[in-house]
């Protein structure tokens, strides 16, 4: 199965079938963020991910606008994808908060702007306001009028094109069926990887002409930031995933990007690691059969390396599966 460079999105838009993801724990230097973006421009990503929540947007658009001076790129060269934080789901507050964005990363307009999660904070200065008992601050903002806000940025030329992220089926469906929709979601980016193949999602967003976006493509490190055990399983180690690679002379990586790539999904691959970045991006020159497809799919384990700790205790209005 050939896979193209670009995926069409219902809005007309195109957005690169590999983009390169710029999260990273706190841990790290946001000065890593600058370098690894650097990087991957210059290896060919024209799909860059970022997010307000990851508070590196100063330095990933700096060093876009680096590629961009030194006639690397042109800015109509890069799909940029930003997020709406929890925080601003007011209407009164979304198009401040791209602005903000917009300021931040240098630019004049994204190319995508997301819903980050489906969950709305009380508004404020901490990303993640808690009380004194260390209880979590929930708002109670419709998703939709959050939505018709992003419709008020595309029409204004601030975006191009408007999706959401870590919605379930139901609170996709919430912004399809809303009253006077004007625009559709382009996509929904979810965690997506072999062990987690989101075969339901993937089939209810084809069924209506929306791209399904993965990160956690590789599933993702034991950081303590998202709980993860040491007992969880590495997915970059799993027996059949490298039995495959090692057939094909290919990495591990390549082979889990490159099967998510021949069912239709957009992969957001990260790595801080020059090498990586530029093998993750290497992965349209071969093709897995039928046969190892198969195999593959056979590895789901509906294991999620991020728990959304942050939902877990949110009365959603709209159902009570969050992102499950």
């Amino acid at each position: 199965m050939d896979v193209e460079l670009y995926v069409l999105l219902n809005d007309g838009h195109k957005i690169p079938v590999i983009g390169f993801g710029t999260f990273a724990p706190d841990k790290f230097p946001k000065s890593m963020a600058e370098e690894a973006t650097r990087v991957a421009i210059e290896a060919g990503y024209r799909h860059i991910d970022s997010a307000y929540m990851y508070g590196n947007e100063v330095e990933v658009g700096r060093a876009i606008k680096e590629k961009i001076s030194d006639g690397t790129i042109r800015r109509e060269d890069v799909f940029h994808t930003g997020k709406l934080w929890s925080t601003f789901h007011s209407p009164d507050l979304v198009r401040p908060a791209l602005e903000k964005s917009l300021r931040d990363l240098q630019m004049d307009h994204l190319d995508l702007f997301l819903i980050h999660i489906p969950v709305d904070f009380k508004p404020g200065e901490d990303l993640v306001p808690v009380d004194e008992n260390g209880k979590y601050l929930y708002n109670n903002t419709d998703l939709r009028d959050t939505w018709e806000a992003l419709e008020q940025c595309k029409d204004a030329g601030l975006v191009k094109s408007i999706g959401v992220s870590n919605f379930n089926r139901r609170q996709v469906e919430l912004i399809l069926n809303k009253p006077g929709l004007k625009h559709k979601p382009v996509c929904n980016q979810v965690e997506c990887h072999l062990y987690l193949n989101q075969s339901k999602m993937l089939e209810f967003c084809k069924s209506h002409d929306i791209v399904l976006v993965a990160y956690s493509a590789l599933g993702s490190s034991r950081d303590e930031t998202w709980g993860i055990g040491q007992d969880t399983p590495v997915l970059l180690e799993d027996s059949v995933l490298n039995a495959i690679a090692d057939k094909l002379g290919r990495t591990p990586a390549q082979v889990a990007i490159r099967y998510l790539l021949q069912r239709g999904i957009v992969v957001l691959a990260k790595s801080f690691t020059p090498a990586r970045i530029k093998q993750n991006l290497q992965v349209l020159d071969f093709q897995l059969s039928g046969e190892d497809m198969t195999t593959l799919d056979g590895r789901n384990k509906n294991l999620r390396y991020d728990s959304m700790p942050i939902a877990a205790s949110w009365d959603d209005k709209v159902n009570n599966e969050c992102f499950y």
